[in-house]
């Protein structure tokens, strides 16, 4: 099942599939280390459209609302 990041569960993992948007927002995710492929996990999130926790090889970042709904993951449920 494809979701976007907002949607996954703390704790939940799976596979980035696709960054929806424009090139500077690509470029920004991407140096992040976000790229199609890589294994992402959720670790937590804010309530109410907060930023979003991940994980992505032993490295933890907080990503806002607006970008972590333009990238789709690949998890299984």
């Amino acid at each position: 099942m494809i979701i976007n990041l907002t949607q996954m569960s703390p704790g939940e993992s799976g596979a980035v599939t696709e960054i929806q948007g424009g090139y500077g927002l690509m470029r920004k995710i991407q140096t992040m280390g976000i790229r199609p492929g890589k294994k992402i996990t959720k670790v937590s999130s804010h309530f109410w459209r907060g930023p979003q926790t991940v994980q992505i090889d032993k490295v933890q970042f907080a990503i806002g609302f607006g970008m972590a709904k333009k990238i789709l993951i690949q998890v299984e449920r």
